[in-house]
């Protein structure tokens, strides 16, 4: 667990696609004030329009097809991602000052979080030490074959983090196909619809919100 801060974290949900510039406004203003003590921390849950995002370590020739969505450069760690309807985006703004001053284990938590939402509806995520993310294995295409579920991306200013996960519900897989996902061109990309498990996006935010805090504190 990452400590819980004094106060409960605010737990935002949007029912609308946001633009994405809009939200990194928003993420920008919300962790300069968490940052000064002028404001909660937060978890805001939402979907994007289709879009791809280039993480800081990007390398441009992963992006196969620039001019099928809109691409923006944002500062969170990785590469390159898919956001689009049907994928459920968690931008997670804590204070790692309140808590513990530990990016690691904050990434830790952010997995497990995953996996034990996953768990509650009967899909086994699991971690690899040589990718970050979310991954389900899949025996039923062969020996070895695994899917990324879910992915992970951050980024920490002034002990305040920002960005955060995205978990696939229902969002067209085909999308993918415009990048190579996270730069790992060997492994494919999955959601709970394609692995058999249609469900609404409610449910899983239930789920989210009762998995998140055992690790990391009550929320309101």
């Amino acid at each position: 667990m990452l400590s819980s801060s004094p106060e409960p974290v605010e737990w935002l949900i949007s029912d609308r696609l946001i633009p994405y510039t809009e939200a990194m406004v928003f993420m920008e203003n919300r962790i300069a004030a968490i940052a000064e003590g002028k404001a909660r921390e937060c978890v805001w849950l939402l979907e994007h329009p289709p879009l791809y995002t280039a993480g800081t370590s990007a390398n441009p020739a992963d992006l196969v097809a620039s001019d099928r969505f809109d691409v923006f450069a944002t500062g969170r760690g990785g590469q390159y991602t898919y956001h689009g309807p049907g994928q459920r985006v968690a931008y997670v703004m804590l204070d790692l000052k309140r808590r513990k001053q530990d990016v690691r284990l904050f990434v830790q938590c952010l997995e497990s979080w995953i996996i034990n939402t996953l768990a509650e509806h009967n899909i086994t995520g699991e971690r690899r030490k040589d990718r970050v993310g979310v991954w389900v294995s899949r025996p039923e295409k062969g020996a070895g074959v695994e899917d990324k579920i879910a992915a992970i991306g951050i980024r920490v200013r002034k002990w305040v983090t920002f960005h955060g996960i995205s978990l696939n519900i229902e969002p067209d897989l085909e999308h993918y196909s415009g990048i190579v996902p996270c730069g790992i061109a060997q492994h494919g990309v999955t959601s709970f619809v394609d692995l058999g498990y249609p469900i609404a996006m409610s449910d899983v935010d239930m789920t989210l919100r009762s998995a998140f805090e055992p690790l990391f504190g009550p929320t309101a």
